[in-house]
């Protein structure tokens, strides 16, 4: 089966910063600083408050790719596709989740940190692999493992994956990868630091 069409704009960018943050507000001033210093691409987890309304407000700029986070089942799926989200990620495998991406041309990450694991992703629809929790299982050792049996799964860590080990994940075998607190940091966001924000996100970027 050929890859999704998403997965060459994934790779290209190296890295999908995972937003996941106490309110709806401080998710969106993160989305916006880090636009700001380069970024595009964005997952906005279901575990912010009214998560679909904001990637709907996300998804209507059409220089933003928005995907959706911590998808829980195929009701949630249905309300972020909806909304305009482009991809979908479980930190799990949940067949459910498959038709409705299908559907809606959408792609699909599912979660696995073990061969059976990413086997089981692969044949409930996963277009890629999201490896998680990525650091406490081995961090870029791991995934060079898991690559050197798989190598045609496009592979995502995401758990523990800062600017610095960037490239260590993505020379491991890593289509491209994760990153959460290292780039939406709640706490400096919360302080109006941007600057930090923003230097997170250059640094990634380079």
């Amino acid at each position: 089966m050929p890859d999704h069409p998403l997965i060459a704009t994934l790779r290209a960018a190296r890295v999908v910063p995972v937003v996941r943050t106490s309110s709806a507000r401080h998710a969106a001033t993160a989305v916006a600083w880090l636009r700001a210093a380069g970024i595009r691409i964005f997952e906005i987890t279901m575990t912010i408050p009214d998560a679909p309304a904001l990637i709907r407000d996300l998804a209507s700029d059409p220089e933003l790719l928005i995907g959706a986070g911590t998808v829980a089942d195929a009701a949630a799926a249905e309300r972020c596709l909806q909304a305009g989200a482009r991809f979908l990620v479980a930190p799990w495998v949940d067949t459910a989740l498959s038709a409705p991406c299908r559907d809606a041309g959408a792609a699909l990450m599912l979660g696995a940190l073990t061969p059976t694991e990413v086997r089981a992703a692969l044949a409930a629809g996963a277009d890629v692999v999201k490896i998680f929790p990525a650091a406490s299982v081995g961090g870029p050792a791991h995934i060079k493992a898991l690559a050197s049996v798989l190598p045609h799964v496009a592979f995502c860590p995401t758990g523990g994956v800062e600017p610095g080990n960037v490239a260590a994940y993505l020379n491991a075998g890593a289509a491209f990868v994760g990153m959460g607190g290292a780039l939406v940091d709640e706490k400096r966001i919360a302080a109006g630091d941007r600057a930090a924000i923003e230097a997170a996100a250059r640094q990634v970027l380079a």
